[in-house]
């Protein structure tokens, strides 16, 4: 568990507790996250996802020992961030795919530079060697500085892949090594 302090320029700090997400958090991300479904391109996810399934998926990454987190300020959780396995293949089973969700009205605040920063650290002391980001939508210019800052690169670009809000939507893919064996 870490605290942080996140503002954005001109802003109150906002102080928040990174920490590890309990069963009992799990409202409090589906309710974020619904946000995301229901009116952006940050998810090609198209229909909210019930509690059980949120709960399920917190219970996917816990059992193989991957971080799902959340950032709590006193006044609720204000944002989520999990790692996943990238791919179900064997071979993939040193690369992680990471997910960083901030409640709406509070982004550019910190909060998702304190979850992915977090989640980072707590991926390196695993065995993975690289963290994917699969950003939804080329336009998602908040999600794509975030993981600059963090050391992502662009790999590449998967153009018009999928199909949201009546729209064609680009996957930019993002990655960075962990740790000193990442390359």
């Amino acid at each position: 568990m870490r605290e942080a302090a996140a503002s954005s320029l001109g802003e109150p700090r906002i102080v928040i507790v990174v920490r590890a997400a309990s069963e009992a958090d799990m409202a409090a991300v589906r309710a974020i996250y619904i946000h995301y479904v229901l009116h952006s391109l940050a998810t090609f996810e198209e229909s909210p996802p019930t509690l059980d399934e949120m709960a399920a998926r917190r219970r996917a990454s816990a059992d193989v020992n991957l971080p799902y987190l959340v950032a709590e300020a006193p006044t609720g959780i204000l944002g989520f961030a999990y790692a996943a396995p990238y791919r179900p293949r064997p071979a993939y089973r040193f690369s992680v795919e990471d997910s960083v969700y901030v409640a709406d009205g509070f982004g550019g605040q910190g909060i998702g530079s304190a979850l992915l920063g977090e989640l980072i650290v707590r991926c390196e002391q695993g065995p993975s060697r690289q963290m994917i980001a699969v950003v939804g939508d080329s336009a998602n210019t908040g999600s794509i500085a975030l993981h600059r800052r963090f050391g992502f690169e662009l790999a590449g670009t998967l153009r018009s892949v999928g199909f949201k809000h009546g729209r064609w939507v680009d996957t930019p893919i993002m990655q960075r090594a962990l740790g000193k064996s990442g390359r």
